[in-house]
């Protein structure tokens, strides 16, 4: 075997970095559970301060915080022994309320890799394993990983982006957000559109319940009813806008569940699909996005489609052709994508 010495010594430090930031997504966490992050954005501090602002261990604090800024995390001082925050580490690490919230993606990662002999032997069985029978910290992380996405950017410009949309709910229209999670999408939605009335449906009965707190809690419980339910039997009719955000490569039978769209919605209503961002050509996936779509996908979305009936696992890097596909082969004629992010693709579906 004759190996290369410069382009091992790149892969291990390839390895290295990955090592690290695998132990690292652990102590993210801690920070975000105990509130390290938010504490230090109040201004530099040495561990023992840091500590004693969130009533932790100091000797704890100290590693972390040594773990944080070799990551890059946070910032180190050695001539005063102090660490603190820059404006974007705050802004990312610090409120689940923004546009953008990293401790999330972590918290979703931990709980996934929790299943991982449940995983290591569908590979071989080639059964799956349903969303539902994963940690809570799948259904947590992962509304706290996309909300800020959403909240950054569903009512500011992915509705308006949909032709007519945004006047109908304004006037007051028929919403179904269908894989609502938590509520998250929809809560956002009511709280911009008073005048609307929403339904969610999920199949897992958990986060409905959660879903119904949350809605209660932000005000708007009046306008959204939640139910459990899977996509291809979700209730209700007329409705003017349907939505899937980031659960249609999820499913089993995603084309029963486009079907059950068609049949649902007004003749001129919308079907709004958001799903992860990717090209058509795996070759054109293959970056730090497309990894770590095709990674949680293993985990997490083919693993839930190969756990119900339909024969599809599309996965979270399908593509726009392939989405375009199944609302075709639903009967809709109409497909265009309408706004994208880093992360997400939106597209506007209509009979």
């Amino acid at each position: 075997m004759a190996v290369d010495m410069d382009k091992l010594h790149e892969f291990m430090g390839r390895f290295v970095a990955d090592l690290g930031a695998t132990f690292a997504a652990g102590n993210v966490v801690i920070g975000h559970n105990l509130g390290l992050y938010r504490a230090l954005a109040e201004g530099p501090a040495h561990p023992a301060e840091l500590a004693e602002r969130t009533g932790t261990d100091p000797r704890y604090v100290t590693e972390w915080l040594r773990g944080q800024a070799a990551g890059g995390y946070v910032e180190y001082d050695p001539a005063n022994d102090t660490y603190s925050m820059t404006e974007e580490q705050v802004f990312t690490l610090t409120n689940p309320d923004g546009g953008v919230y990293l401790p999330g993606a972590f918290v979703l990662a931990l709980g996934a890799l929790k299943a991982e002999p449940r995983i290591t032997e569908a590979f071989r069985t080639g059964d799956g394993m349903g969303w539902h029978e994963h940690d809570q910290y799948v259904f947590t992380g992962c509304e706290q990983f996309f909300r800020p996405g959403y909240a950054a950017n569903l009512v500011p410009s992915w509705i308006p982006a949909l032709d007519g949309v945004q006047d109908k709910l304004r006037a007051g229209a028929n919403v179904a957000d269908i894989g609502c999670g938590l509520g998250a999408s929809a809560i956002l939605l009511a709280q911009e559109y008073p005048n609307s009335r929403f339904t969610g449906s999920d199949y897992h009965e958990q986060s409905i319940e959660i879903a119904r707190k949350r809605a209660a809690d932000a005000g708007v419980g009046d306008r959204i009813r939640f139910e459990v339910a899977s996509a291809t039997d979700f209730s209700g009719s007329d409705y003017d806008l349907a939505a899937t955000f980031d659960c249609l490569h999820d499913m089993g039978d995603p084309l029963a569940a486009a079907r059950h769209v068609s049949e649902v919605l007004e003749p001129d209503g919308t079907w709004m699909v958001v799903e992860p961002n990717a090209a058509d050509d795996v070759a054109d996936n293959l970056n730090p996005v497309g990894r770590v779509y095709y990674n949680a996908s293993s985990q997490l979305c083919v693993p839930n489609a190969l756990s119900q009936s339909g024969g599809y696992a599309l996965g979270a890097q399908a593509g726009e052709a392939a989405i375009r596909q199944v609302t075709a082969d639903a009967g809709f004629t109409r497909f265009r994508r309408v706004a994208e992010t880093p992360l997400n693709a939106v597209y506007e579906v209509r009979p």
